[in-house]
């Protein structure tokens, strides 16, 4: 497991390079939710990028960096390396959200489309970065990228002056959710960790409850971040296992009232991977309150978005 201190020292590490996102509190709704679709690049994932790149040897940085993504870990390592001089290529599905590619190519890093999905991805960027000597950093599976997405949680502590019941957090790969759950855990009384995923790419879901991913589904979905095959052996896995209290997932159609929402009561313009944790709470899957809820970025197509508020125009928000 993950010392205690390092979520302290990523968070003198990262600080310089990072924004202080808003924590609404809604008393009516008893919600208090962490906005990181106000952080640089537009998602959390900066935090856990910069973290692991400004923690590597001299030399690491100078043999070149590589990711994987479907595109916000992506330009979180794209980020690090223009703060450090490092040459950075993103490995991306042919299915990319184009918004997010161009966001990594002007962030500085080369793009190569792999065909397939996002472990396609990722296992073409750990054979080419194998093979070419170059540093590969994992969106999860690794101690100081984790280390890095919990000073989120550090941040929220901060800011509560009342216990809640639960924590709800965006998961696909399981960094923010393990981080999360190591932080929480120091804490009494310790509100319930909860995982929320696309219904549509359920891996961690199925991880959590039936202890294997052999036979799921990997469908199309908004939630493109959360998507795709847990990596065999993750050292977020028995996190999940030993932190996480519960898990549920939510269908296309319910993130897509998630964002609507977002939109037309806070105004906030938030990606499908970050809504899916507003979706449970609006379906009624997760009820108890106060509850912090972590909208994880908000890096969505414009014309996907404008769809989804469109169609959503008339609803009678409670």
């Amino acid at each position: 497991m993950i010392p205690y201190e390092w979520f302290e020292q990523a968070e003198v590490r990262v600080a310089p390079h990072i924004q202080k996102t808003p924590l609404t509190r809604e008393y009516r709704t008893g919600l208090l939710i962490k906005w990181e679709n106000h952080q640089v690049t537009g998602s959390f994932k900066p935090r856990g990028a910069l973290n692991k790149v400004l923690s590597l040897a001299d030399w690491e940085r100078t043999a070149g960096l590589v990711a994987a993504s479907a595109g916000n870990h992506g330009q979180g390592v794209a980020l690090a390396g223009r703060l450090t001089g490092s040459a950075v290529e993103v490995f991306v599905s042919e299915h990319a959200v184009p918004a997010k590619v161009e966001a990594m190519r002007d962030l500085g890093a080369k793009i190569s489309f792999v065909k397939g999905g996002y472990a396609q991805a990722e296992s073409a960027g750990r054979e080419y970065a194998l093979a070419h000597h170059k540093v590969f950093i994992s969106p999860y599976n690794d101690g100081q990228v984790i280390a890095g997405q919990g000073t989120i949680g550090l941040e929220v502590l901060r800011e509560l002056n009342e216990p809640v019941a639960n924590w709800i957090v965006p998961t696909g790969g399981g960094g923010l959710i393990s981080a999360l759950g190591i932080i929480l855990n120091k804490h009494t009384p310790r509100p319930r960790l909860i995982g929320v995923q696309a219904a549509a790419s359920p891996f961690t879901y199925s991880l959590f409850h039936e202890h294997t991913q052999t036979g799921v589904q990997d469908l199309p979905t908004l939630a493109d971040g959360l998507s795709g095959a847990v990596e065999e052996g993750s050292v977020t896995i028995p996190m999940i296992e030993e932190y996480v209290d519960d898990f549920f997932v939510v269908s296309e159609e319910e993130i897509s009232r998630a964002m609507a929402f977002a939109w037309a009561i806070y105004h906030e313009k938030i990606e499908g991977s970050a809504a899916v944790g507003l979706a449970a709470v609006l379906t009624g899957k997760i009820k108890e309150r106060p509850s912090v809820v972590i909208i994880s970025g908000g890096n969505v197509q414009p014309e996907v978005h404008e769809k989804i508020v469109a169609r959503f125009a008339g609803e009678q928000w409670n």
